[in-house]
């Protein structure tokens, strides 16, 4: 055995293999939450089963009460669906996770548990356009309030916290113009304010930032994104303790029925198998193409979180390990964003992100739609934004499609 093994089982003090959390990142994606069948299975078991049997009335009398911990119906748990909770939350560090069918779903949910009416929620300008519509258009029909504060500006966030602030919401970095929020600092302001903090980690993903760490206490996800990887199928995760996500979130999974489909469950169990060696990937050619992109003429501003030029790039890389696979341009005008995006070839005009597949999208005219032009000004969305998500093709080709582009502006 090599001496850097041999030394590393000895730091262990006892088998690696007895407790999945002493595992490295790589083993709890292959293995966590693995639970095999009589027959042996080598792939996890795709249980496509709405509700259970059960040996006799009495059986089913303890399910139901709760003495026995097995499953009565898929609306409010599955075997596959619990193998891919477990593994996540392994993969974060969570005492658990629950799962939705899709990622706003996930943060509609994560809110939800934790304010009732005349709450307050606390939020950062710059989140997805859907979940300012949650805040802005949604909550406020049930007598629960939003203040939007700039997320790098501290001052902000302590003068708007109040006796009434339940939940905190942010998004670091934020979609899409890469804005970076002091997590650890947030975490402290709301704590001392009663409230909880609910981050949405789906830009840094569990590979290069882990939000419980530095103090939240829900983390969200879109696992449509980089936990698929390959646009297949929705879905999103929410986790943080046993005891909060018991007590905040049982009971409105189990009767709201926002359920993850066992089948997506099944594929994103194995897009987890990949993720870190894909964002890895990703990471290392978003980065060189960063760097491409920042040296043209034609592009007024380059923001990509790992580098120097990034108004928050401390803190990043105090929060980050990895810069992530996004970047955003700024064309200045929204005619010359298009003529970018016309002249692609080879990277997709989508919306999506995180995928395989290399895309780019105009946000004021698609993800950030449903705001208002003064509320996109805010958050410095002007027209000429581009948002790019680097995927797996070779770094030479996409660096070609770029500048082919860049040609036609």
């Amino acid at each position: 055995m090599p001496t850097h093994l041999r030394k590393a089982l000895n730091m262990s003090g006892s088998d690696p293999s007895d407790s999945p959390e002493s595992w490295a990142p790589a083993t709890k994606a292959i293995r966590g939450g693995l639970t095999r069948s009589e027959h042996g299975e080598t792939a996890e078991a795709l249980y496509l089963t709405q509700s259970f049997v059960y040996a006799s009335a009495e059986a089913a009398n303890a399910r139901f009460a709760g003495d026995d911990p097995g499953f009565v119906y898929s609306r409010y748990a599955n075997p596959t669906v619990k193998m891919f909770e477990d593994r996540l939350a392994l993969i974060e560090g969570a005492e658990a996770c629950r799962t939705a069918a899709s990622g706003m779903a996930a943060i509609f949910t994560a809110l939800s548990g934790l304010v009732r009416a005349g709450d307050h929620i606390l939020a950062s300008r710059a989140l997805f356009g859907s979940c300012r519509w949650l805040l802005t258009e949604y909550f406020p029909r049930f007598g629960v309030e939003t203040t939007t504060v700039d997320g790098p500006d501290l001052a902000q966030w302590e003068a708007a916290f109040r006796p009434n602030t339940k939940a905190v919401l942010i998004e670091s970095p934020a979609n899409p113009l890469l804005e970076m929020v002091d997590v650890r600092a947030i975490c402290d302001l709301a704590h001392a304010a009663g409230a909880k903090v609910v981050v949405d980690n789906v830009f840094a993903t569990p590979v290069f930032q882990q939000p419980l760490k530095l103090g939240a206490d829900i983390v969200v996800y879109s696992a449509t994104k980089h936990i698929d990887g390959q646009g297949r199928v929705l879905g999103g995760a929410i986790l943080g303790s046993h005891a909060l996500l018991e007590e905040s979130y049982r009971d409105i999974l189990r009767h709201t029925g926002p359920a993850l489909s066992p089948f997506n469950a099944w594929v994103l169990l194995k897009g987890l198998e990949t993720m870190e060696l894909r964002v890895r990937k990703q990471t290392e050619t978003a980065a060189a193409l960063a760097d491409i992109l920042a040296a043209s003429q034609k592009i007024q501003t380059t923001l990509y979180p790992l580098r120097s030029d990034h108004p928050q790039y401390e803190l990043a890389k105090k929060q980050m390990s990895g810069g992530s696979n996004l970047i955003a341009i700024d064309f200045g005008a929204q005619d010359k964003a298009f003529r970018f995006l016309n002249a692609l070839k080879l990277i997709d005009i989508s919306n999506n992100l995180g995928d395989s597949k290399s895309m780019a999208v105009h946000p004021p005219t698609t993800t950030h739609r449903a705001m208002s032009e003064a509320d996109r000004l805010q958050i410095g969305l002007t027209e000429g934004w581009v948002r790019l998500s680097v995927g797996l093709e070779d770094v030479t080709d996409l660096a070609k499609d770029l500048e082919r582009a860049l040609n036609a502006v």
